[in-house]
């Protein structure tokens, strides 16, 4: 059977930076790594809402992005 081993757990905030000419969403990322991979969503969010205050731009998305290794 085979079982995914979680590597590594990144946190990306999505900013909206402005609007462009036709009217959508101009939309900026910042990723961090080296995440804890215990974290729980709450701490994430927490975590996310902190750093955004000290970015230009409105929080438009937070996003967990975890890798594993699959093994067999």
């Amino acid at each position: 059977m085979a079982q995914g081993l979680l590597e590594t757990t990144k946190l990306r905030l999505v900013f909206q930076a402005g609007i462009d000419n036709e009217g959508n969403p101009i939309l900026k990322s910042k990723t961090f790594s080296n995440v804890t991979k215990a974290a729980t969503a709450d701490q994430l969010f927490q975590a996310a809402q902190a750093i955004s205050v000290l970015c230009n731009g409105d929080l438009n998305k937070v996003e967990r992005n975890d890798s594993s290794e699959i093994i067999g």
